[in-house]
Parts: structure tokens; C-alpha cells; sequence
């Protein structure tokens, strides 16, 4: 239903919608702690919290979210930012999405699947 998206982005621009817990589903997309995820998430959580600097030239560029995974949002809402995998030649694929309202997403298999961590 194309008022479903409306409806959602107009509740949470309010401040209305419940607080969810870890392990937890906010509109399909599972809540975990960053304490469940791999000690690099934290730390760029933080550099992300600080404005940076960043690792990789590619942070903070707009993320389109073209697979539909996230909340839809107008163009430039989401920012995705590079969490790096011990091992990995080049960035990897692990990443944080944030969102202009404070919201951050990470993904460990470049898009695939999200969980919500904040």
C-alpha cells in the first residue's frame, strides 16, 4: 500500500513509535546490540559519532538503498560507512548505514540482510 511509507515516516518524525529491544523487529529488520557484533562495528560507530576521520575515501558517501531493504527515504537520507573486516583485501563487506534520523544499520554481507543497531 503506498500510505503504509507515509503513514510510518509520519508516526516516527512524531517520536511515536515504541522502543525495540535487541533481537527484536522493527519493520522487518531484526534489532541486535553492538555488543553481539564484531569489535570494529563499535569502533566505527564511534569515528561516525566524531565525524571521522575515516579509513576509507568512500565514507560517508549517500547510500542509495536500491535493494528496498531499509525504511524507504528520500535520496541523501542514508550514509553508508566502511567497517573493516580483519582479513579482507580491500574494504570488505561489512558496513554501517546511518540515516538522518540518528538510526544505523549494519550489514556483514554488503547489503544482503540488516540489522538495526541503534
Amino acid at each position: 500500500m503506498l500510505l503504509a511509507p507515509l503513514i510510518a515516516r509520519f508516526v516516527r518524525a512524531l517520536g511515536l513509535e515504541p522502543e525495540v529491544g535487541a533481537g527484536e523487529e522493527e519493520g522487518g529488520i531484526p534489532r541486535v546490540a553492538v555488543e553481539e557484533l564484531p569489535p570494529e562495528v563499535g569502533d566505527t560507530l564511534g569515528l561516525i559519532d566524531r565525524g571521522g576521520p575515516f579509513p576509507y575515501a568512500r565514507d560517508g558517501i549517500p547510500f542509495g538503498n536500491r535493494e528496498g531493504l531499509l525504511p524507504p527515504e528520500p535520496p541523501g537520507y542514508y550514509r553508508e560507512y566502511t567497517v573493516p573486516t580483519p582479513g579482507a583485501a580491500g574494504r570488505g563487506a561489512q558496513r554501517i548505514v546511518t540515516g538522518a534520523g540518528g538510526e544505523a544499520y549494519y550489514t556483514g554481507d554488503h547489503y544482503a540482510s540488516f540489522h538495526r543497531i541503534r
